[in-house]
């Protein structure tokens, strides 16, 4: 009896010393993080009938913000002697001259003014008249596209506020499917969700800036032109030297 319990306690003890050393000598597992989610994952996620139409908004929003920036910038860029020498010519009897100073000058209110040289000799109130509408097809011109940011401001929030209800659909969806509500069930709805509701917001902030930095640059035009316009008045009204 005693040495069959001490083959027992020497067979326990043998099953301990063999599992110890199988635990000294196996392979420490490391946990690691899972990959961090591209950009194109999270694209992925939001789904392209969303982030398509978002994403083309975007780059049509930059484009307009950096083009009309550099349209109107350049029409900004009116030489300051620019009237002082119409003035000149004027009194001189140098029509022709002041007509290639407009021409050269290239920027709307110079083609304001050349409009009023063209109708010189008519009513003063004719040319006030013919510059206005000179004036409105300059704008117009200059305004193209400037629309187009305050409707994207708009739309783009809408389009991320429909992602964020196909999202929780999905996750209803899902729950039905499964009968159970765990993350790994509803993360593809949350990922759909919160995605297409930042994309919509950002797009929606860029639009909604470019439009007021455009919209600010389009204002001091066309008040450039209203000054040159009265300008011009001013000077067909003055007595020559």
């Amino acid at each position: 009896m005693f040495l069959l319990l001490t083959a027992q306690v020497q067979q326990s003890a043998a099953q301990v010393v063999e599992a110890a050393q199988q635990v000294v000598t196996a392979p420490v597992v490391v946990n690691t993080p899972a990959d961090q989610l591209s950009l194109w994952d999270l694209i992925s996620f939001g789904g392209w009938w969303i982030m398509g139409p978002l994403a083309l908004m975007s780059i049509i929003t930059v484009y307009v913000v950096i083009e009309r920036s550099i349209i109107l910038r350049k029409a900004l860029n009116q030489e300051k002697d620019f009237m002082p020498k119409v003035r000149d010519y004027m009194h001189e009897g140098k029509i022709d001259s002041a007509k290639n100073l407009c021409a050269q000058s290239g920027s709307p209110g110079a083609r304001m003014v050349a409009k009023g040289i063209q109708r010189m000799g008519m009513p003063a109130r004719e040319i006030e008249s013919a510059m206005e509408t000179v004036g409105r097809v300059e704008a117009g011109r200059l305004e193209r596209g400037i629309t187009m940011l305050s409707l994207f401001a708009k739309l783009a929030p809408m389009f991320g506020f429909i992602g964020t209800i196909i999202g929780v659909i999905k996750i209803f969806y899902d729950i039905s499917l499964t009968d159970n509500i765990s993350i790994s069930v509803i993360s593809e709805g949350l990922y759909q969700k919160m995605v297409t509701s930042a994309a919509g917001l950002i797009v929606g902030i860029i639009a909604f800036v470019g439009y007021h930095i455009v919209n600010t640059l389009m204002d001091k035009v066309i008040a450039r032109m209203e000054t040159t316009s009265m300008e011009f008045m001013d000077v067909i009204h003055e007595p020559a030297k």
